[in-house]
């Protein structure tokens, strides 16, 4: 392409984007296990002002969806720009798993001569990229002690403190050992929280920005709603327990399908380590996430208050994601590793500067075009390996005709999920496998793959699972973008 065609895509792809500086900042906030369930989602019962005011400054994406619906494969897949089936990255960091000549996301801003910055949560391992990064806070990863990676409980009574250990490390389902509960409520200060620690060195970076000028791609990654729901007692309070109840498909559905148990949770020590949940324990559950949503809304405030006070909001891109869902109680399940529309739809929003305000878009997004998208953003060369589509096009245009599926899959890499517009096919290694029609049956309750009037469906739905990714891709990856001239 002539020098000319690229500038002229560039301007194109730029259209409405006020003058100023050539690179904008990413100010790039991961929230860790955060459902969609956000008032800006609709949900009026959830109180997430901070989030739902940044959804008004931007995009919100109403339907996004992570590759894996597990923190380390998630966070990993999303900053090297490889689908999972590609890193198949198990246990490890992506550090010495990635494939030779992977260039990370902030690796990337930093060979471009962007400030970058790790606050917090961002890869689910403590010292995952070295090089990607500038500087790395990691206070909080280290909360735990030096034996612990990718965790951190927020606890702050020394009885559950000494407890930790046993949880993470399974010995109340191996042993029989006590373990720490899945929630705790003191009167903690904000700032001595994890989280609040987290939203005050992002402050203190952000300020040091302001003075030196530097351009800036600065990550902070919150530890809540992710378990334990340690939140403060105040937060705790904004919600009445009485008001809550257990989901309509609360118990798991018997189809004969097996599926993963919620080992996750059922390490806590206050959960069943077998059966289901009690219903007084999963009111106490889904009480203390709504507690965490809003805690951690309150500490995503504190960050986006202070870019806007020092006026580095006018040159920043502000992108907000959570690297899954997490079922509360729905199909008698608790945790994130399923297929499942809870487990893999994720929070998503963007604001950059110059583009429109307050839209919302249904089109289907992943967590792997986040990657291409920052790069088009900010005017970076785009590795060619990236496996995702940059959704820069929907920032002007949110009803363009997009992706036709969304893929996700678990560790084993040999069962898959497709969500197209309207349906969920859910293929197995052992060939049970499930179809839901998620207009009709938003909750996924019905697995119809058996039902005659379903086969036009689900041949459409094998179809897309055998073309993959590649024939899901908007045309050209980025439909309704015209050609540049000669």
């Amino acid at each position: 392409m002539t020098r000319i065609g690229t500038l002229w895509v560039l301007g194109l792809l730029s259209a409405g984007r006020a003058a100023g500086p050539e690179r904008p900042n990413v100010l790039f906030i991961a929230v860790d296990d955060l459902n969609p369930m956000l008032g800006c989602h609709g949900n009026a019962a959830v109180r997430s002002p901070h989030m739902d005011r940044l959804a008004s400054e931007g995009l919100l994406f109403r339907r996004a969806y992570c590759q894996t619906a597990l923190c380390m494969p998630s966070r990993s897949s999303l900053l090297s720009g490889y689908r999972p089936e590609t890193l198949r990255n198990k246990a490890g960091p992506l550090t010495g798993n990635a494939p030779p000549g992977t260039i990370s996301l902030p690796r990337l801003f930093r060979d471009h001569g962007y400030a970058t910055v790790s606050v917090g949560k961002v890869y689910h391992h403590n010292a995952d990229d070295p090089g990607g990064w500038v500087r790395r806070h990691t206070e909080t990863f280290e909360a735990e002690g030096a034996w612990c990676s990718g965790y951190c409980s927020g606890y702050r009574l020394p009885a559950n403190r000494a407890l930790v250990r046993n949880y993470l490390q399974g010995m109340r389902l191996k042993k029989g050992l006590p373990a720490s509960p899945i929630a705790e409520i003191t009167d903690a200060a904000d700032a001595e929280t994890p989280d609040g620690l987290v939203a005050e060195r992002a402050i203190e970076e952000l300020r040091a920005f302001k003075g030196t000028g530097e351009a800036f791609f600065l990550a902070a990654g919150f530890y809540r709603p992710h378990m334990p729901l340690t939140a403060p007692k105040r937060y705790w309070d904004l919600y009445d327990r009485g008001s809550f109840a257990v989901p309509a498909n609360f118990r798991q559905p018997d189809d004969g399908i097996p599926r993963d148990d919620w080992n996750e949770v059922r390490r806590y020590g206050d959960c069943p380590a077998s059966g289901p949940m009690p219903e007084d324990k999963a009111l106490e559950i889904i009480h203390g996430y709504h507690a965490s949503i809003s805690f951690v809304d309150a500490q995503v405030g504190r960050v986006l208050d202070e870019l806007r006070r020092l006026g580095l909001d006018r040159n920043t891109v502000v992108i907000l994601w959570s690297d899954n869902g997490w079922h509360l109680g729905d199909h008698g399940r608790w945790s994130k590793p399923t297929h499942f529309e809870t487990a893999t739809r994720i929070t998503l929003m963007i604001s950059a500067p110059g583009y429109p305000r307050n839209l919302r878009t249904d089109a289907l997004v992943e967590l792997i075009d986040i990657y291409p998208s920052l790069c088009e953003l900010c005017d970076l060369p785009r590795p060619a390996y990236l496996e995702g589509t940059s959704f820069v096009p929907l920032l002007r245009s949110p009803d363009l005709p997009w992706k036709r599926a969304a893929f996700s899959c678990l560790l084993d890499y040999t069962t898959v999920s497709v969500r197209s517009d309207r349906h969920r096919f859910i293929r197995r290694a052992s060939g049970l496998d499930e179809l839901y029609d998620c207009r009709e049956d938003p909750a996924e309750n019905h697995n119809i793959v058996a039902d005659p009037a379903a086969r036009g469906a689900l041949e459409e739905m094998r179809a897309l699972l055998a073309a993959g990714w590649r024939g899901a891709r908007p045309c050209g990856d980025g439909a309704g973008v015209p050609a540049p001239p000669d």
